[in-house]
């Protein structure tokens, strides 16, 4: 289907989705003229959000995402993405799951949804650990494609270090020392998470062996992946938020795809990267093309004002189609 035909689909799509729509902000719904009329008028692209690690979908934070994005940008549709629809199970398969299986399930649901599989293409919002498996959606499988990807504290090069714990979360405690004695084992990189995109740069034999995602989604190893790299040139725009005073995501560099050496305290910037200079993903190619931007925001891991949720939502998730369309 071509673009402007798929992208009229979405739209009768959206008009008998309607009410249907389990969101919070409410849809719009115009007539077959308010959408079809008019290049110069229609509704924002379809916004998916992944969250983070301990998060769950229906939380009352979350959800007021999609409000702020919709009051923003209005007619924004959220589409908050879920690995099972009881909230409890699914903040659960932010600490165990395999990944992998994790983002082809996302990619199935994303493709079948009677909305969003009519979109011509679709925003990305990710939230830490999120934003790398939204990354990894787009690389994968991109269908429907993301035209912007955001990401928000995001660790696209690993972890060196697990997050400590909080006092009440037992979940998290029960499996932290499992998974810090036996972090290549085959039983934890298919089962915990955060496993799964640790990335120790003292032991990287050890990562590019046995890493069960990251390894693979940075094509890190000597086979590469090329449809990674088609797939993520296809961003419009990707840009990548880190915290100034992160001290959760070890390195905080790692948002925005830098490497970091611990024994020499010296952060080497992704331009600097082999990674970057001989364009295993696509990054230089997105760089040199001015799509790919760097931000750092105040405050610690997640610390996110509305005033900079609004100014982002607005800069990059506005009213856009003619070019979504135009250059398909």
């Amino acid at each position: 289907m071509g673009g402007r035909a798929r992208a009229f689909a979405w739209l009768f799509g959206l008009i008998a989705f309607g009410s249907a729509a389990l969101l919070p902000q409410r849809p719009l719904v115009p007539t077959r003229d308010e959408r079809l009329g008019s290049q110069t008028d229609p509704i924002p692209l379809p916004l998916v959000v992944w969250h983070g690690l301990g998060d769950n979908y229906k939380a009352d934070g979350l959800r007021s995402i999609g409000s702020l994005a919709n009051a923003t940008n209005p007619g924004t549709y959220t589409y908050y993405i879920r690995l099972d629809d009881d909230a409890s199970t699914d903040r659960t398969a932010t600490f165990l799951g395999n990944v992998t299986e994790q983002v082809l399930k996302v990619c199935n649901d994303i493709a079948t949804h009677p909305l969003l599989s009519q979109a011509p293409a679709i925003n990305g919002l990710g939230f830490s650990q999120g934003g790398q498996f939204l990354r990894a959606y787009a690389q994968r499988c991109n269908n429907p494609p993301i035209r912007t990807l955001v990401t928000f504290g995001s660790q696209h090069n690993g972890i060196s270090e697990f997050q400590n714990c909080a006092d009440d979360d037992w979940v998290c405690k029960s499996w932290d020392g499992y998974l810090k004695r036996n972090t290549w084992s085959n039983f934890v990189q298919s089962r915990l998470v955060p496993a799964q995109y640790f990335r120790n740069p003292e032991d990287l034999d050890g990562y590019l062996e046995n890493s069960n995602f990251l390894a693979d989604i940075n094509n890190e190893r000597a086979e590469k992946n090329d449809t990674y790299k088609a797939n993520l040139k296809k961003l419009k725009k990707f840009v990548m938020f880190m915290f100034e005073e992160d001290t959760t995501v070890v390195p905080k560099e790692s948002a925005l795809f830098a490497d970091y050496n611990k024994t020499s305290d010296e952060v080497t910037r992704l331009q600097d990267r082999t990674l970057y200079k001989e364009d295993w993903l696509g990054l230089k190619w997105l760089d040199e093309k001015k799509r790919l931007e760097f931000k750092v925001a105040e405050g610690g891991h997640m610390q996110l004002s509305e005033e900079l949720l609004k100014e982002t939502f607005k800069r990059y998730f506005g009213i856009d189609w003619p070019e979504v369309l135009d250059n398909e």
